[in-house]
């Protein structure tokens, strides 16, 4: 299994992302359910949306301006691609 990692990230309304990896795969993940539900604090304020769209690739995946991150592979395992036309 080849490492895939994330080199572009976009916020999205509702806490969703728009991501291209490594592997050329493009799309949508929606955290919108993970944010909700994480009782870190950390995550908790994500649920502003200013501070959920506060957020950089760096070191190969995505972090928020609060130190949060997701793992590479946590995001791709919920990646809905984009259909080519």
């Amino acid at each position: 299994m080849s490492v895939i990692w994330v080199i572009e990230a976009s916020p999205l309304p509702r806490h969703r992302l728009r991501l291209r990896f490594s592997d050329g795969s493009v799309g949508t993940v929606d955290l919108e359910s993970f944010v909700s539900a994480d009782p870190r604090p950390i995550v908790a304020e994500l649920r502003d949306p200013a501070a959920f769209a506060s957020l950089r690739v760096d070191a190969d995946t995505v972090i928020w301006a609060n130190g949060f991150d997701l793992a590479p592979e946590f995001l791709r395992a919920r990646l809905v691609q984009d259909v080519a036309a």
